[in-house]
């Protein structure tokens, strides 16, 4: 079982991670996906279609560039539920009682003040939006025309780069000691361990 409903005797606290206190963290974890998005950003405005591909009216005329826009607006919400969705049903997969959902006025969240996650099922959890969308949004890439790409594309990087909390998250799992267990509420996160030296 990867998951249980209380927390085993013996176990402290060994890490607690709160990026809406820790400024200090949550500000690199920001600056990293900014400078991650303005590189993808270049890499695709060079090496595959540029962006004037986005703007460009085309046969449609403006209404054409706005729907672009909106459908990129309409489409991002719809992938920021499905991303914390896919949070969940990892969690519901690994064993979770009761998951959260909310909104803190920066990001959404998927959480379970109920659960402590082992290592072998935090991890999935936490990288499982950004490997299924990746893929997901991968292959839309390789079939929308050129008009289109930016739509997707800007829905990809959107993907990668809000999961940089989630790769960090890992990183630091990853670090942890082996019997690590994981309460993530949605809003922060407690290590726990016997292995407390």
């Amino acid at each position: 079982m990867h998951t249980k409903s209380s927390l085993p005797e013996g176990y402290r606290e060994y890490f607690h991670l709160d990026l809406q206190k820790d400024k200090k963290t949550a500000l690199k974890i920001n600056v990293a996906a900014a400078v991650l998005m303005v590189g993808l950003f270049i890499l695709a405005h060079f090496a595959f279609v540029p962006f004037s591909a986005f703007i460009a009216e085309g046969e449609g005329g403006f209404n054409y560039v706005m729907l672009r826009f909106a459908v990129l607006l309409v489409g991002y919400i719809l992938y920021i539920v499905l991303h914390e969705l896919t949070h969940a049903a990892m969690m519901k997969l690994f064993g979770a009682v009761k998951i959260r959902f909310g909104f803190t006025g920066l990001y959404a969240f998927a959480g379970s003040e109920a659960d402590y996650f082992d290592r072998t099922a935090y991890i999935p959890i936490s990288l499982a939006p950004l490997i299924l969308w990746g893929i997901v949004f991968t292959v839309m890439l390789i079939m929308v025309s050129a008009e289109w790409f930016w739509v997707v594309y800007f829905m990809q990087v959107g993907n990668i780069a809000g999961a940089v909390g989630d790769i960090y998250v890992t990183y630091k799992t990853l670090r942890m000691p082996k019997d690590v267990l994981i309460r993530d509420t949605g809003t922060e996160m407690t290590f726990y361990s016997k292995d407390i030296r």
